[in-house]
């Protein structure tokens, strides 16, 4: 069973997400900011994806930071990010790899599709890519 560090700072988004989650088998930790989110990520807890919103409070990279420390911390962990802005390229290109970005709102179906996609890439390290058909 996979664990997932959820990091997001809107509360019924948060809940819900730890809901479905929670309902396809993961274990769930989660955390509302950037303190908390790294504090997790420093310790020996295990964590097997990051899915982190890219703006946390008011800010607009503060998720990116966070997934760059997590990258620091945990060498080869995957990162959903996840927001209801869009993000630019110059975000894009801050996205650490293995990464997908899942645009808010989406259905639970989506968000379980991405973690298992993302939990099967980081598994074989090698590059896939999703049909255009298929993306969530």
């Amino acid at each position: 069973m996979a664990t997932i560090l959820i990091v997001e700072d809107d509360d019924p988004v948060r809940v819900l997400s730890e809901s479905i989650l929670r309902d396809a088998g993961y274990k769930v930790i989660a955390a509302m900011a950037v303190d908390g989110s790294v504090a997790l990520l420093e310790t020996d807890q295990s964590i097997d994806l990051l899915f982190i919103d890219v703006i946390l409070g008011q800010d607009l990279e503060a998720g990116l930071r966070v997934a760059q420390k997590a990258r620091e911390r945990r060498a080869e962990i995957p990162v959903l990010y996840t927001s209801g802005l869009g993000v630019n390229e110059g975000m894009k290109a801050l996205f650490v790899e293995p990464f997908l970005f899942l645009p808010k709102p989406y259905t639970a179906e989506q968000l379980v599709k991405s973690i298992q996609y993302l939990l099967l890439k980081s598994t074989h390290r090698e590059r896939l890519e999703f049909p255009e058909s298929d993306q969530p």
